[in-house]
């Protein structure tokens, strides 16, 4: 008889210790319900200023193309006229924010002895999808903006040699320095237009953006036969030639036609 109450006892205070731990919201053998779990920290959203907006516009990822100049194509080793569009991911979190008429400090990154410039323009998409016509492309870009594609080249080369991946040249913190987005009802799609970028006034890049291979439709159009597009996404469209070196103390300004500039100190 006693044997039987102790089991009874035991029974319900493991019952009522499970139950206050449930009430505590610690781990139990139950799953709780879709929607009703909350996230164990929250993290931030990346956004970036829209012009003539009270809203940003939300960062969901950023795809960057590979070699879409030709004259850059050439320098980098590759042939234009042979090679398909590639491209390449960056982390949200790598966007550096540039306000007009402002000059950004921005940190020299850790691990390399050869940080180079890539100026480049930027579409942002509000709409997205999968195997998009390139002829319906340019109607899911949101706007256009200003960035660097900042590039730690001697990582990105070592392990380009060694046939590993070569992320860690192109993505890291504060990687994606980028200016505010122009909505296409302010500025219209970006077909031609100067491109340049001087380090301590010096010109280093000078091209049109009519030089592209693959114009912003054509990668939209590419980029979604291997991922579905969605609102939120920027495309980073590449980089004329002559990319090179940057140190603390240089000064960057880049420039597009139709955009303001901009202008950001290595430190």
């Amino acid at each position: 008889m006693k044997r039987r109450q102790m089991l009874h006892s035991s029974t319900t205070a493991t019952a009522a210790l499970m139950g206050g731990a449930l009430a505590a919201g610690c781990a139990a053998p139950s799953t709780a319900a879709p929607g009703q779990a909350s996230a164990l920290f929250e993290l931030p959203v990346t956004r970036v200023p829209i012009v003539g907006e009270r809203e940003q516009f939300p960062v969901r990822r950023i795809y960057c193309i590979g070699r879409n100049y030709r004259a850059h194509a050439i320098e980098m080793g590759s042939n234009p006229d042979r090679e398909p569009p590639f491209f390449f991911q960056k982390p949200t979190d790598a966007i550096q924010y540039v306000a007009p008429g402002t000059t950004a400090n921005h940190p020299y990154p850790p691990l390399t002895r050869n940080y180079h410039y890539e100026i480049e323009l930027v579409a942002a998409l509000k709409s997205g999808g999968v195997n998009i016509p390139k002829e319906r492309a340019l109607e899911h870009v949101y706007g256009y903006a200003i960035g660097l594609d900042m590039t730690r080249r001697d990582l990105q080369r070592a392990m380009g040699d060694e046939k590993k991946p070569w992320e860690i040249g192109k993505s890291f913190d504060h990687s994606a320095p980028i200016g505010p987005i122009h909505p296409v009802a302010r500025v219209g799609h970006f077909a031609r237009g100067a491109i340049s970028l001087r380090v301590n006034g010096q010109v280093k890049q000078n091209a049109d953006l009519s030089q592209m291979i693959w114009s912003v439709a054509e990668q939209i159009a590419k980029l979604s036969e291997a991922f579905e597009l969605k609102a939120g996404d920027i495309i980073y469209s590449g980089t004329p030639e002559n990319v090179g070196p940057v140190v603390r103390g240089d000064m960057m300004l880049g420039r597009i036609e139709g955009l303001p500039e901009l202008s950001v100190k290595v430190v």
